[in-house]
């Protein structure tokens, strides 16, 4: 590298990085440099002097340094201060006019005419065919946004670059043409595919959008199926509800009657003041035990139906209940005639709902009684043991003591219990 050249790098560098506008995402020193750089790929691949090269480079470093006074005819900007530069550096005339000539060369409205021209044209837009295409394309974007002036959407900028590459850019050098127009064609490529993936998506979302509103305007009766389905599942789910909590209360006064019988009924010979709180405590155990059960025995129908109910629409065909006891013949020949109307259908839905209510209702009823009987037993039998105790003087200490660790084994088994429920 010259010693000429490498004062033009710091000095351009010292100069975009003091004086270049911010807001110049794209046509910063990071362009100079890849510009720099493609046009030393040229030189080093194309047979030309050392007087003609350092012309290129020369010209690649100040091409782009009138931006630091904007974007308007900045190719003359950057002209003036090259020669303003060059000439301080003792640079003669000649060699000046021939770095401005290509810098002029730069502007992409013009075609070039010399092999100059053409290598620093070349390197100019060596970014169409270079694999960070992509990304420079995008800060350009962001910088005519930021700087007002003009806005593309990202599918408006794809369609930009598509024109630019296929119709408006070309390579004019043997080198460029041999290594850098296949990228060029494949980020094309990209881009045309880019285009049409998102051409497919549009129209299948308008196809979309065109038979969903169809849809919606045939089937008004949409909203009135989700909100059966809603209903009939938040029903289904309550009545599991019901059934667990019934189970958990059936096992825990089974275990209690047990634990009754294993270790208290056996002491009322010696202990027969405890008789009637064993009594009071096993008899609401029991009642629990059988409310849990009526609570979630089931009822049975008759599972039959005639064909006058079928066409009359009095029998609801969703329930296993009505048609349990049926030939296959007779219940498929009954869902025909229940589908082939629309209302007969929904009239089925609203009698399940209706009376999966019902039936929801007696069983939340009945464990509401159930837990009432059980925490109330609970406390009555609590009282019951500690009056017969108290009225109780005879009662030793070894008694008593196994009479607590009774209550206390009762306590854990209740709080086992309530950490179920």
């Amino acid at each position: 590298m010259s010693k000429l050249i490498e004062n033009a790098e710091k000095f351009v560098f010292d100069l975009l990085k003091n004086e270049l506008d911010q807001t110049f995402l794209y046509h910063n020193y990071k362009h100079t440099e890849r510009v720099l750089k493609s046009t030393r790929e040229i030189i080093e691949n194309t047979d030309i002097s050392k007087e003609n090269a350092e012309i290129l480079e020369l010209a690649a470093i100040f091409h782009d340094t009138g931006y630091i006074d904007g974007a308007e005819d900045h190719e003359e900007k950057s002209c003036k201060i090259a020669k303003e530069f060059l000439t301080k550096q003792d640079v003669d005339e000649a060699k000046i006019e021939a770095v401005n000539k290509c810098i002029m060369a730069t502007k992409f409205k013009d075609s070039p005419t010399t092999d100059l021209e053409k290598m620093i044209r070349d390197a100019d837009a060596s970014h169409f065919g270079k694999k960070y295409f992509e990304e420079a394309s995008e800060f350009l974007r962001k910088e005519l946004e930021i700087r007002n002036v003009r806005q593309f959407s990202p599918s408006e900028w794809r369609n930009e670059n598509i024109r630019v590459l296929a119709k408006k850019h070309q390579f004019y050098t043997d080198y460029a043409l041999k290594n850098w127009q296949p990228r060029k064609d494949k980020n094309l490529a990209k881009l045309m595919k880019a285009k049409k993936k998102q051409k497919t998506k549009l129209k299948t979302e308008e196809l979309k959008a065109k038979y969903k509103a169809q849809y919606k305007n045939e089937s008004p009766e949409r909203a009135i199926q989700s909100f059966y389905r809603t209903a009939l599942k938040n029903h289904i789910k309550l009545s599991d509800i019901a059934d667990t909590k019934a189970n958990i209360l059936l096992s825990v006064n089974a275990i209690i009657i047990s634990v009754v019988l294993a270790n208290l009924i056996s002491k009322l010979d010696t202990n027969p003041y405890l008789t009637w709180p064993t009594v009071v405590f096993t008899l609401f155990s029991v009642i629990s035990m059988v409310m849990s059960i009526i609570a979630t025995r089931p009822n049975v129908t008759s599972g039959q139906f005639t064909k006058e109910d079928v066409k009359n629409q009095k029998v609801n065909l969703i329930f296993f209940g009505n048609f349990h006891k049926m030939d296959l013949q007779e219940y498929e020949w009954a869902i025909a005639e229940m589908i082939k109307d629309k209302d007969y259908i929904y009239k089925a839905l609203t009698k399940d709902l209706y009376f999966l209510g019902k039936v929801l209702e007696r069983k939340y009823r009945l464990l509401r009684v159930t837990y009432t009987v059980f925490m109330v037993g609970i406390i009555c039998s609590l009282i019951a043991f500690a009056i017969a105790v108290k009225n109780n003087p005879a009662v030793n200490l070894e008694e008593v003591l196994d009479t607590q660790t009774y209550l206390i084994d009762l306590e854990k088994t209740e709080d086992s219990f309530a950490v179920k429920l």
